[in-house]
């Protein structure tokens, strides 16, 4: 019978302190497994209310003390938040807010290998960012080394020596024919297939009106000019300068594909 009114009156703090003696433990090893600070462990033992935080907290603790020494979590709390209703006066909350649960607590060593993991992680976004920033001044001279090529490929290029040496315009099919030079003409007629006209070396600004332009082949000294001309319509205003031939295809204005009025109608 004494030993059943001992166990009654015992307080929450008791029977939490007995049950860590029964198990051999040390406060150090509960505040370890807990993480509760040892002086509120110290506290809970000794039902010092005036040491310990707020009941809700207190309660926490002790539920989280009760389950690492083997005892009912929520009996303890359930008497606990009993005697803190007569010392300090008891909250009507049944939540209550609890330590962590160790099992459920991250480790120590995986929060140090997070942060390190972070650190690495700004370390080469901040590596990888300057890199970036200093790409083009560390590869001036690879991008340089292929630009020259490019631009000596799509750039219009000076007259070169092919554009040089007389221009003669020959026909491979009958073609009418108008060369002129400063509203005078050089040239005008039928040509055969065959049939040469050397443009006169002082011609200053001559200029080829052709009806049939696919059918003449324009020659700068040994060097064959493009078209003057789509075939099927009248090139008109042609430059026949050397340098103007030998650059990309002229766009003269073209005309319908039936013979100017100059044009003789053949017979």
């Amino acid at each position: 019978m004494d030993d059943t009114d001992e166990a009654v009156v015992a307080t929450a703090g008791e029977r939490l302190r007995a049950a860590r003696e029964e198990r051999s433990l040390s406060l150090e090893e509960v505040a370890a497994q807990t993480r509760i600070p040892r002086r509120h462990l110290e506290s809970l033992e000794s039902s010092e209310w005036d040491k310990l935080p707020a009941p809700t907290y207190t309660i926490g603790f002790a539920k989280s003390y009760a389950s690492a020494v083997g005892l009912d979590r929520n009996d303890i709390g359930d008497q606990l938040r009993a005697e803190l209703g007569g010392a300090r006066g008891a909250t009507a909350d049944t939540e209550v807010f609890e330590a962590a649960d160790p099992a459920r607590a991250m480790p120590k060593w995986l929060v140090f290998a997070a942060i390190v993991a972070v650190i690495i992680l700004v370390a080469g976004l901040s590596w990888y960012n300057r890199r970036s920033l200093e790409q083009p001044a560390d590869q001036p001279a690879g991008i340089n080394a292929v630009e020259p090529v490019v631009a000596t490929a799509t750039q219009p290029q000076a007259p070169a020596p092919s554009a040089q040496g007389p221009v003669v315009v020959s026909a491979t099919e009958p073609a009418w024919v108008q060369v002129k030079d400063q509203g005078r003409t050089l040239f005008e007629g039928m040509m055969s297939p065959g049939q040469t006209f050397a443009v006169p070396a002082t011609a200053t600004a001559p200029l080829l009106k052709a009806g049939k332009p696919e059918a003449l082949r324009i020659t700068v000294g040994n060097n064959v000019a493009p078209p003057v001309g789509p075939a099927g319509r009248v090139a008109s205003n042609v430059s026949l300068r050397a340098a103007d031939l030998m650059r990309a295809p002229q766009s003269p204005s073209a005309g319908a594909s039936a013979p100017s009025p100059e044009q003789p109608q053949p017979h």
